[in-house]
């Protein structure tokens, strides 16, 4: 029963972990972008685009790191000793990019500066996230069920790299919600911003896939022994597909055609990392199963989880649904 159960919550905080990356990308991803449209009729179009959606976004993140430090102790314990840096980083990072959503309605002559903090936030919270993600996938080093690594084994060329890439990744995903989203010379800048960018993502993406197997031999195991072999051969070719449905997006006159094929191609990375990681929580060392809490302690929790989550998906839905359609230059949230 507390397997079970344990394994029914580390399902729920992936699936938290991905709605985080899927939906704040892109809004971490127009941000990243906004030094690029120095116009500030764009600027603030690009901002009434995701103004109405960013903080219900973040929900994802909440209840991410709050479901793993109640369901998982032993993994919170482990995995923010080693990742302290990169995460409060990540954390002051988002908090400038937040207050800039409102300040920079309140000034013009220093509104210049509310842009930086959106655009450095956005780029600097992008990048944190990124190599959080490459430190845990190198593996974290315990000892007596504590974290017994250095200050700064989280920065390694690995880590450095998912940074990039996941910050070009984000770009991919604010791009395609510009070209969704805008219309005219705001769009037609957004389609050759997210053409580079998705030549960019896939490379770094084959770059990542490669330099995997390598950082451990269950990770190489994994990949190159039946049957999980089998996603080996599936999940790229399932990548280039959905890359030919981005880029056909691009080349044509269809907007939500490009934003869907890039999200799939990030669940699909986050699922090749899935199988990497399974049954391992934070490797190479500590198992789902050994860093649950108590089966009485996950029980009581999943009931509130069976209440929440679908109240969160749903406001986050009907957020979506009442502010969906084209944002026009003028038009918006502010």
């Amino acid at each position: 029963m507390e397997t079970d159960l344990a394994f029914i919550w580390a399902g729920l905080i992936a699936f938290a972990v991905i709605a985080y990356v899927v939906m704040d990308g892109f809004d971490l991803g127009a941000g990243i972008l906004f030094p690029w449209h120095p116009h500030q009729h764009d600027r603030d179009t690009i901002m009434n685009t995701i103004a109405p959606v960013w903080d219900g976004n973040e929900t994802w993140l909440v209840l991410g790191g709050g479901g793993l430090l109640a369901v998982f102790p032993l993994a919170y314990a482990t995995v923010l000793p080693a990742l302290y840096m990169p995460l409060i980083v990540m954390l002051l990072a988002l908090i400038f990019r937040g207050v800039a959503f409102e300040f920079r309605w309140r000034t013009e002559r220093g509104k210049f500066l509310w842009d930086w903090s959106f655009a450095g936030g956005s780029m600097i919270a992008a990048m944190m996230q990124g190599i959080a993600l490459g430190a845990l996938v190198q593996g974290i080093r315990i000892e007596n069920r504590a974290y017994a690594g250095g200050w700064w084994d989280w920065l390694s060329p690995f880590s450095l790299l998912t940074g990039v890439a996941l910050v070009i990744g984000y770009v991919l995903l604010g791009a395609t919600w510009l070209v969704m989203k805008t219309e005219g010379e705001l769009q037609a800048r957004a389609r050759a911003q997210a053409r580079i960018a998705g030549i960019a993502t896939l490379v770094l993406i084959g770059i990542v896939s490669i330099w995997t197997p390598f950082l451990d031999p269950v990770y190489f195991e994994r990949w190159f022994t039946f049957p999980t072999a089998a996603f080996s051969v599936l999940v790229p070719f399932a990548v280039l597909l959905l890359a030919f449905v981005l880029f056909n997006g691009l080349s044509g006159d269809n907007d939500w055609q490009p934003f869907v094929a890039a999200l799939g191609i990030f669940m699909l990375c986050f699922a090749g990392i899935g199988i990497s990681f399974y049954p391992h929580i934070v490797p190479p060392s500590l198992t789902i199963a050994e860093a649950a809490a108590p089966d009485s302690s996950l029980a009581f929790l999943l009931v509130g989880a069976a209440v929440l989550v679908p109240v969160i998906i749903a406001y986050t839905a009907y957020a979506y649904w009442v502010f969906r359609g084209k944002v026009r230059t003028g038009e918006g949230y502010h």
